[in-house]
């Protein structure tokens, strides 16, 4: 599913970044659009879902459709992999198609413009179906390693719209109603969903104007948050740099017992007497907690924008490149066990017979023969204890059912 040559400043996708920090748009055009290998497995891996979508709502013949898979199987970013997510793509949209009283209009790769709301905005919708008094959107997400969630997602919002623009003249005011689907396969065999009626959309649609016209036009205003995790400058704005250095005011913030409650009713008097205890309470920890979680990553964004910078016959002052840790290894297995052997060593001594995992024996039989087949041997234990804020959706740790675990294997 490619995306056009040209980028709106305010794009779908960033829209999260944009809405919560209408400075980023023009601070971010100050630097080259680059691309990752991520992002190449992404483009391609949406390529293969837009092709095994069509094959199925459409006339796709056989030989076309074999034709095209070998193309673009033939891409060094290609994997296996891909074809099994592409099948749990389209087996979501036709969960979605049966679910419609009759047989929607489906369509794939939809260019939809919603400047109507943000200035020259316009995206790519990778399915739209429209049926009853419904309009359902899907979006495809490759990634493995953040999970995206639908609910008030403003992409598929504004992608949303920009679909409900395109079809209003085809389906007048018979869409009543919204729905968007994420499908993450890699990270969740269930989709991501939000549903919203016509009406609450195109007001959420007119609430953000204001916020997309100061983004638009600039300079607008910098907030650093969570949102600057994929943002192009994230590693050279000053915003987020003076975020996380004012240790000073950090330190004054202790002091006034903002961060420990309980010193709130001390007097200056007594406070300058005993001091700041010298251990920390709880909710000091909960709190340094998550103000250092933001610090890791900002600071391994840092060493990623020097590394590059060095790399490229640049200076970043006080720093230097040097080689990593490497392992010896062969340079030709075959000849150097071939030598091994002529040394009077049984070939077999030079190989161990090991089971595939549980994940490759599913990617062997498929999810759902495995399912099917599988069921009765797998077990699936507590997994270790792992620290978590509390917005996370896992339940809580329970040391009552570990405990249990261990009586029973004991």
């Amino acid at each position: 599913m490619p995306t056009p040559n040209k980028h709106a400043l305010l794009s779908a996708s960033s829209a999260h970044r944009w809405l919560q920090c209408t400075a980023a748009p023009l601070f971010e055009a100050q630097f080259p659009n680059g691309t990752t290998d991520y992002a190449e497995e992404g483009t391609l891996a949406h390529s293969i879902c837009e092709l095994y979508a069509r094959k199925y709502f459409t006339t796709v013949t056989k030989r076309k459709f074999n034709s095209e898979l070998k193309k673009l199987s033939e891409s060094p970013y290609y994997s296996d992999e891909m074809l099994k997510t592409a099948e749990a793509y389209v087996d979501y949209l036709k969960q979605k198609a049966l679910g419609y009283t009759a047989a929607p209009y489906v369509t794939q790769e939809v260019q939809v413009d919603f400047s109507d709301y943000v200035p020259e905005g316009f995206g790519t919708c990778d399915c739209v179906m429209i049926g009853g008094d419904t309009l359902h959107i899907t979006d495809y997400k490759h990634g493995k390693g953040v999970a995206v969630s639908a609910v008030g997602n403003p992409q598929m919002r504004l992608y949303a719209l920009g679909a409900l623009k395109m079809f209003a003249p085809v389906f007048g005011g018979a869409i009543k109603n919204v729905s968007m689907g994420i499908c993450q396969p890699r990270l969740s065999e269930e989709a991501s969903e939000d549903f919203l009626t016509v009406e609450e959309l195109t007001a959420w649609g007119e609430s953000i104007k204001p916020v997309a016209q100061e983004a638009f036009n600039g300079p607008g205003t910098f907030c650093p948050g969570e949102h600057c995790r994929f943002c192009k400058g994230k590693a050279q704005c000053r915003a987020r740099a003076d975020q996380h250095t004012a240790f000073e005011d950090f330190k004054d913030f202790a002091v006034e017992g903002k961060v420990a409650p309980e010193l709130k009713e001390l007097s200056p008097e007594a406070k300058a007497v005993i001091g700041l205890p010298p251990m920390l309470s709880d909710a000091e920890v909960g709190d340094l907690l998550t103000r250092a979680e933001s610090l890791v990553q900002w600071y391994k964004d840092l060493q990623e924008y020097a590394t590059a910078t060095i790399l490229a016959g640049k200076e970043i002052p006080g720093w230097k490149l040097v080689a990593g840790r490497s392992n010896r290894a062969f340079k030709d297995v075959d000849e150097a066990f071939k030598a091994v052997i002529e040394l009077g060593y049984n070939e077999e001594m030079l190989y161990e017979r090991k089971p595939k995992t549980l994940t490759e024996v599913e990617s062997l039989l498929g999810k759902k023969k495995f399912a099917e087949a599988m069921t009765d041997y797998v077990v699936k234990p507590q997994g270790k204890p792992t620290l978590a804020p509390l917005s996370d959706k896992r339940e809580p740790y329970s040391t009552a059912a570990s405990d249990f675990a261990g009586v029973e294997n004991g």
